[in-house]
C-alpha cells in the first residue's frame, strides 16, 4: 500500500528544541507527488526496500514520542529522489534499483532532476538546517540520530545483523550505543548480530549525517535495522521503543552535547566489508 502524506516534501513532528536529539527519517515513505503516478512500476514494487526503508517511520515516530525529540520525516519515495543522497550523487535519481527498471527515471534529464533536486529534496535539507538551529539556540548543542532499515538479503547475500549502527568518524554517540546493544539478550551473540559499520560503511560524501552532523561538528549516528524485523506496525514501533531506552541514558552525557569536529572518512575509500561487489548503500 502506497503511503499518504499531505503534498509537501518533509512532515515534522514537534519535541523539546533543548533536549539535545533530533531524529531523522531520509526513507520514510513510499509516496509520489501525483504528477509522477507510478513512474511506470507495477505496485509491488513500492512494498519492496526500493521505494522506501520499511518499518523505519514507524520507529521514528516512537522514538520521538518516548524521548520529546524533534523529528523530521521526508514524504516520498527514494525512486523519486534519494533524501539522503548528495545533491552531485549519481545515485540521487535511480534508473535501476536492485534489478528493477524504473521507467519514469530511464531517460530523466538534467533539467527534471533539478527540478526535483530544488522541489523535493532542497526543502528537506533546508529543514534539517532550520531546526537544528533553532535547537542550538536553545544553548543545548543537539545530537542526531538518523533512522534507516536494510532488505535481509541483496543480490542473493544473506545480512545476518539484526542492527547495524553506520558512522564517520566521531563515535561519541555510536560507540556506547554498540555496547548497550551488545547487552541485550536478543543480541546475542552481539558479534553476529550488531554491525559496527555493517551492512555498508557509513562514510558517505554529502548525505545527510555527513552534510548536517558532521560538518558542524555534532554527535550522530545512523542506525539501519533489518527489514524482516520490524515489517509490522508492533514490531517496529517495539524497536523505537528499545532504541529509545537504549539512547536515553547515552543522551544525558554531556561530551555528546559539544560541537566537536572529527576529520570525515568521506571521500576516501570506504572500510572493506564483505560481498565487496554489493553496492555501497541500498
Amino acid at each position: 500500500m502506497r503511503h499518504a502524506y499531505p503534498d509537501v516534501p518533509v512532515v515534522a513532528i514537534d519535541g523539546r528544541l533543548d533536549g539535545g536529539l533530533l531524529l531523522l527519517c531520509d526513507h520514510a515513505s513510499n509516496a509520489l507527488p501525483t504528477r509522477y503516478g507510478d513512474l511506470g512500476l507495477p505496485a509491488g514494487e513500492f512494498e519492496r526496500h526500493i521505494a522506501y526503508d520499511i518499518g523505519a517511520a514507524e520507529a521514528t515516530r516512537r522514538m520521538a514520542a518516548l524521548l520529546d525529540a524533534p523529528a523530521l520525516l521526508a514524504t516520498y519515495s527514494r525512486l523519486l529522489i534519494d533524501p539522503n543522497r548528495g545533491a552531485e550523487d549519481p545515485t540521487l535519481v535511480m534508473r535501476l534499483s536492485d534489478g528493477a527498471i524504473v521507467p519514469g527515471n530511464a531517460r530523466i534529464d538534467a533539467a527534471e532532476i533539478e527540478h526535483r533536486r530544488r522541489t523535493y529534496w532542497q526543502p528537506y535539507r533546508d529543514q534539517i538546517d532550520q531546526t537544528l538551529d533553532r535547537m542550538m539556540a536553545t544553548g543545548i548543542v543537539p545530537a542526531i540520530v538518523s533512522m534507516h532499515s536494510f532488505t535481509p538479503s541483496l543480490k542473493g547475500h544473506a545480512r545476518p545483523w539484526h542492527i547495524g549502527l553506520l558512522w564517520d568518524a566521531d563515535p561519541r554517540l555510536t560507540k556506547p550505543l554498540l555496547d548497550a546493544l551488545a547487552r541485550e539478550p536478543d543480541l546475542q551473540p552481539a558479534s553476529d548480530r550488531v554491525g559496527d559499520n555493517e551492512p555498508y560503511d557509513g562514510a558517505l560524501p554529502g548525505d545527510t549525517i555527513d552534510t548536517h552532523a558532521t560538518r558542524r561538528g555534532l554527535a550522530n549516528v545512523l542506525i539501519e535495522v533489518r527489514q524482516d524485523l520490524i515489517a509490522t506496525p508492533q514490531t517496529a514501533a517495539a524497536w523505537g521503543e528499545r532504541l529509545a531506552r537504549l539512547l536515553g541514558p547515552i543522551l544525558a552525557a554531556a561530551p555528546l552535547h559539544v560541537v566537536s569536529h572529527h576529520p570525515s572518512r568521506a571521500g576516501q575509500p570506504p572500510r572493506p566489508v564483505p560481498h565487496a561487489d554489493l553496492p555501497a548503500r541500498a
